[in-house]
């Protein structure tokens, strides 16, 4: 039976699925803005994903089948609002607004026009690729979920994401993010031509290649984007962060299982390249720039060529602060501790040469 745009049966069915589920009993209506339309409290949808929280709360358990006549689809009814806002402050915008969201009745569908429009070439039309996008989305309650999982995270840990529309419609990490869900799903249907066709499109309009094998969790943040690599075995997690430039890739020209495995709530920061089949810990942070070819604890801080561990982060995410930096004062700790090392090495070549 076909899926209609995350009906009540199919939000029932996807809060089976997922491994964090939430029920709303309380829909939250925050209740009519200027515009008379209701407003929602977004993080009581989506907590996992909402910044500086990383557990979800067991109580809450989302469950549209219960609420769906109150609380409805709250990050579509978002996307609307703010298209038909946009539209009155910016009327030359108003034509391409109404075509990518208004004229369509559920996030996928217009999600399906917007990433046919943007993948389209003379021979790859964008009716094609419509069909394609719709079938999958349409069919397959993992990815609905995630493309409105993966739009809360650019929304919340963005700071230049102005609002679920903007993320929509113009952000690239996003919409390579969601071309790849649904090239994952034909290449795990065997479909394996397509799928690739759709890594080679991705990679020619965006910058972004990641091979339709990789699995990648819900919740992710491509910040900028240009110039991500994920290999065919590649593993990201829940709730990661990856800035411009990371690479996950392999070592060499071995076959099987070859690429990184990212825990969730790692924080992989601009340009780090990240070779093997390593593990990245839970809740990580890799510097700028690091190169990574050895497993990193849980909840470590990682930098340079090759990476070294230099300290530990809060039990907090990283990925959902998107804090790069360290304090002061854990720099001069840092300082002080390589100060000491060096200092017992000289004592202790000191002592063997005396030996």
């Amino acid at each position: 039976m076909a899926c209609s745009c995350l009906s009540d049966d199919t939000w029932f069915a996807l809060s089976q699925m997922r491994t964090t589920t939430l029920q709303v009993e309380d829909p939250q209506i925050i209740g009519p803005n200027s515009a008379g339309m209701p407003e929602y409290r977004l993080e009581k949808v989506f907590p996992v994903y909402a910044v500086g929280v990383s557990e979800p709360d067991p109580n809450l358990i989302v469950s549209v089948a219960n609420t769906a006549s109150t609380l409805g689809d709250p990050i579509w009814d978002a996307v609307k609002l703010e298209a038909k806002l946009e539209a009155e402050k910016e009327p030359i915008l108003s034509s391409f607004l109404y075509a990518s969201i208004l004229t369509h009745d559920c996030l996928e569908r217009a999600l399906s026009f917007v990433l046919s429009n943007r993948l389209q070439n003379p021979t790859l039309l964008a009716t094609q690729l419509m069909d394609i996008f719709s079938d999958v989305i349409m069919h397959n309650r993992c990815i609905q979920c995630s493309i409105r999982l993966d739009l809360q995270a650019c929304k919340d840990r963005d700071p230049s994401c102005l609002s679920y529309c903007s993320a929509l419609l113009y952000l690239k990490g996003y919409h390579a993010l969601q071309t790849h869900r649904v090239a994952h799903t034909l290449w795990n249907q065997g479909r394996k031509v397509l799928a690739l066709a759709l890594q080679s499109r991705v990679s020619e309009v965006f910058g972004v290649d990641i091979h339709p094998a990789a699995q990648i969790g819900d919740g992710i943040l491509l910040d900028h984007a240009t110039g991500v690599v994920i290999g065919e075995t590649a593993v990201i997690g829940n709730r990661v962060s990856l800035m411009q430039g990371v690479t996950l890739g392999g070592t060499g020209k071995e076959i099987g299982d070859r690429h990184p495995k990212i825990g969730q709530g790692a924080l992989i920061g601009a340009s780090a390249i990240i070779l093997g089949n390593i593990k990245i810990g839970e809740g990580a942070m890799v510097g700028a720039g690091s190169l990574v070819m050895k497993d990193v604890p849980p909840h470590s801080m990682v930098t340079g060529i090759p990476a070294k561990v230099i300290g530990y982060v809060d039990n907090q995410d990283p990925s959902l602060t998107m804090k790069h930096d360290a304090s002061k004062e854990f720099f001069k700790q840092v300082a002080i501790s390589c100060k000491e090392a060096r200092s017992n090495g000289a004592v202790a070549s000191k002592d063997d040469g005396s030996t």
